[in-house]
This record gives C-alpha cells, structure tokens and sequence, in this order.
C-alpha cells in the first residue's frame, strides 16, 4: 500500500508542475510580457506602472528565470496581486472559496444520498414502477440546465412563499459562514444546495443502477445466493462495493470540477464564491484573479483524482499492484 500511495503522489506532482507550465506559457508566453503586464497594470496604468510589474514578474528576463519565479511564488503562497482592487489574489481566493467550499460539500451530501439511494432501489427493483419513477426522474433533472432549476426554486420557494407571508427561505445573496452560526449557514444555503444536488444526482442515479446490474450477473454474486447468503447482504457487501468504481471516479471529477466555482449556482443566488469572482474578473479583465482561480481550480481537480486513485487501492485491493 505503501509504494502505491508513494507512485500516485509522485504522478499527482508532476500532473501539477506539468500544470504550472501549461499556465505560465498561456498567461506569460502566449500574449508577450509587456502585454501582459499592461493587462495586469490595468487601461489607466502609467509605463512606469508597466515597467515596475514586467520587472516584479521577471517579464524582461529569459522565460526560463520568469517561470523559475513564478513556481517560487506559487511554492510560497503568492498568487500575485489584484491590481484592479489592491490586493493580493490570495486575499480575493481566501473570501470565496469558503462560499464555494460549503456550497460544494453541503451539495455533495445531498447528490450522493439521492443519487446512491435512488440508484439502488432502481438497480434492485429493475423494471418495477419505483425504477421508472426514479430513471425518469434522473432524466428530467440531468436534462434541465442548472441556472433554471435554480430560478425556478427561488420563484417558488422564496418570492411565491414570501408573497403569502411565509419566510422559510432566505433571499439570493444571503450568507453566513460556519464560524459564526452553523445554522444559519445551513439555512442560507438550502437552496443552492438542492439547485446543485438535484442536477448533480442524476448522473449518480444512472451510474449506480447500471453499475450495479452488470455486477449482479457476476459468478460470485450467484455463488453468493446460493449459498443462502443474506440478499441485503449480497447487495451491499459484495454487489456495492465492487459496483461503486464509476461513481467514485465520476465523484472526484464532479469535485474537483466544482471546486473551480459553481458559477452558474453562484450567479443565479448572488453567492460571491470563486465562480462569481471568475465572472467577475474575465469581465474586468482582471488577469491576476484569473490566473489564480485556474490555478486553484487545477489543483483541486489534482487532488480530488489523488484522493480518487487512494480510495480505489481501499475498495479494491488489485489497483495497488498497477
């Protein structure tokens, strides 16, 4: 177990500094460095302006001394400089990634419940009224885009609602963070929560009940049965385990994917997580916080496939040995 988890980690840093080249040539080589830095500096800079930023960035030297510094930054944390708003782009990643962070995790829940539930009563009562319901149900929901579900919960369940006197819900733009009420948060959240878990668990009721049907024409899940093993559990010992696979590489994807920004769950509830402040910077042209949302959003796709490779080694112990 050992040497697979060193290999996987030795994979997952070249897939990073792999990573920080690709966005060094797009960002850096790509337009030129004094392009850059007069984007960076902003319409209304002055050349002096220009002029400090290409030599804060190592833009008038060779590539090579530019990107060596670049890493260095990023191996101590410095993601460079807002020079739109004055201040670090860590600070800019620091105030929305907790918003992005809770909206994915709270989320996250709420789709695996739904989408594992509903996956393997369908997987276990195939062709019966329940697996129509819960595949017809995936269906409408895997095909209705994200900005409309969500608009239509606010509708219903905040203005309709509000308009009868009822306030269960809170308004879009509202946020709590956890560290100063956990209930609140919650509260806050609900909404979006369910916009992205109702969507996201589509994908994981169609994966979990076809996983799990090919899995139950396996030998040993005969074998099983007839050896007048429990059927509940045939289904979750033996049929889940070996049938969770898809999911959780579909599962590692989704978060590392989500953990870039939800934007368009951001947008509709007036949330100022990273994929708000994404919109916000392309429109800017604010290439500093773009440049650090992306390489943010990398990372975490890197980790989560990391911690996807991890978990494969615990479901199923032949991984380990390729």
């Amino acid at each position: 177990m050992a040497r697979f988890l060193i290999r996987r980690i030795l994979q997952a840093l070249l897939v990073l500094l792999l990573m920080t080249v690709t966005v060094y040539a797009i960002f850096f080589l790509g337009p030129g460095p004094q392009s850059v830095a007069r984007v960076m500096a902003g319409k209304e800079a002055t050349p002096a302006q220009v002029n400090a930023i290409a030599t804060q960035f190592y833009l008038n030297k060779p590539w090579y001394d530019s990107y060596w510094h670049f890493v260095v930054n990023l191996l101590h944390g410095n993601l460079g400089t807002d020079y739109f708003n004055s201040v670090p782009v860590t600070t800019v990643i620091a105030q929305a990634f907790p918003i992005t962070l809770s909206l994915v995790i709270g989320a996250a829940v709420l789709w695996l419940l739904f989408g594992l539930g509903t996956g393997i009563l369908s997987a276990v009562r195939t062709r019966s009224f329940l697996d129509r319901f819960f595949t017809t149900q995936a269906l409408t929901f895997y095909s209705m885009p994200t900005f409309v579900l969500g608009l239509l919960l606010i509708l219903v369940f905040y203005q309709l609602l509000t308009q009868h006197g009822v306030t269960i819900f809170p308004a879009p733009g509202t946020w709590t963070p956890f560290s100063q009420d956990p209930l609140s948060w919650a509260h806050d959240l609900i909404l979006p929560w369910f916009t992205l878990a109702l969507v996201q668990a589509a994908t994981y009721t169609r994966l979990t009940r076809g996983s799990m049907l090919d899995v139950f024409g396996e030998d040993y899940i005969r074998t099983a049965r007839s050896k007048g093993m429990p059927e509940r559990r045939v289904i979750l010992r033996h049929n889940l385990r070996a049938s969770l696979t898809p999911v959780v590489t579909q599962f590692g994807l989704d978060i590392g994917i989500l953990i870039g920004g939800v934007i368009l769950t951001e947008d509709v509830f007036g949330l100022p997580g990273l994929g708000w402040q994404t919109l916000q910077a392309v429109s800017q042209q604010d290439l500093p916080v773009i440049m650090g949302i992306v390489i943010v959003a990398s990372s975490g796709v890197v980790i989560a496939n990391l911690l996807v490779d991890i978990f494969y080694g615990v479901l199923d112990p032949r991984v380990r040995v390729h």
